[in-house]
């Protein structure tokens, strides 16, 4: 195989992992946000009054018009199948994406993701009659499996690491989303619903029993070393990674665009005063979020540069 396959390879896993973890990182988050909403006795059914707009800002997505209501927000962020930054789009790029690569991966993550694939119809069909429960929580299932089998089927090789790699960036931007919009609602009830939004509810009380303190929450998902789903979990993860793929020795310095933006997150959440956390999370939270961007844009220069197919011509 030549450099030039090699690199894109190495791209298509990359965004392999970012497309999962997104599509089941969404899948949380509505599944937690649109349960509130339904729950709400001012809310009688999907679509009828409940303003999803914030839920856009979560996502970092631009709503096509003010006040979109429930049965719209699940259209464009779990069902549109046009749309990466939605889940059934991410799912299906995904899968796209791992069709070129399948002599990477193992056969048993491509029957995953070509499930996950064909599967989207019917269980949007499902979720119209049963409630958008039925599909999201196939989508959490089909997730988990295929880094499951990731972990536990390819060689923890380049490719296995950038999967990986790009499974945590992807995390680890969408924890600091969350924590930096927060869900709405009363202190009380939205602080408990970020933890189920981000996998995190009962790991936190097994943890802290049933303190439900703000400041508690928000170091727990930035800095616990054991949780996997935390952001310094998942930039140590990066970090590892990044170091493997380059682990030529620098006298001085660090000569890795990438590594760089997430070592220097990881130093500093490590070494963050606790008590001084909750008055600088909205500070160093954009910075995370710039330190995410800026590793993905140094892996793709570093990593994913390559040209063209050039085109032979015969002569006579």
């Amino acid at each position: 195989m030549t450099s030039d396959l090699l690199s894109r390879m190495a791209e298509t896993l990359f965004w392999t992992g970012r497309y999962i973890e997104r599509a089941d990182d969404t899948a949380r988050l509505l599944d937690v946000y649109v349960h509130r909403l339904l729950g709400d006795p001012g809310v009688q059914r999907a679509g009828s009054g409940a303003d999803c707009g914030p839920l856009f800002g979560l996502l970092g997505v631009e709503p096509e018009e003010n006040g979109l209501d429930v049965g719209a927000a699940l259209f464009r962020l779990a069902y549109d199948t046009k749309s990466p930054s939605a889940i059934a789009g991410a799912v299906l790029a995904a899968r796209a994406g791992a069709r070129g690569i399948r002599e990477v991966i193992s056969s048993e993550m491509w029957e995953c993701l070509n499930v996950a694939g064909h599967g989207l119809t019917g269980q949007r069909r499902a979720a119209d009659r049963l409630g958008p429960h039925v599909f999201l929580r196939f989508i959490r299932e089909r997730a988990a499996l295929f880094f499951g089998l990731a972990d536990s089927t390819m060689s923890h090789d380049d490719a296995w690491r950038f999967l990986v790699l790009g499974r945590s960036l992807e995390r680890a931007d969408m924890t600091a989303r969350l924590l930096l919009a927060r869900m709405p609602g009363p202190p009380e009830q939205s602080w408990p619903l970020l933890l189920r939004a981000c996998g995190a509810y009962e790991s936190f009380i097994r943890t802290h029993g049933g303190a439900t303190e703000p400041s508690l929450i928000a170091e727990f998902l930035l800095r616990d070393r054991l949780f996997p789903r935390s952001v310094l979990h998942s930039l140590v993860t990066a970090e590892d990674c990044l170091a493997a793929l380059n682990p030529g020795p620098v006298r001085m310095g660090m000569d890795d665009p990438a590594r760089r933006p997430v070592g220097q997150q990881r130093t500093r959440l490590e070494y963050a005063d606790t008590g001084q956390l909750t008055e600088q999370l909205p500070e160093l939270l954009g910075t995370l979020q710039r330190a995410c961007a800026a590793a993905c844009e140094g892996i793709t220069g570093r990593y994913f540069q390559y040209e063209a197919p050039v085109a032979w011509e015969r002569d006579g």
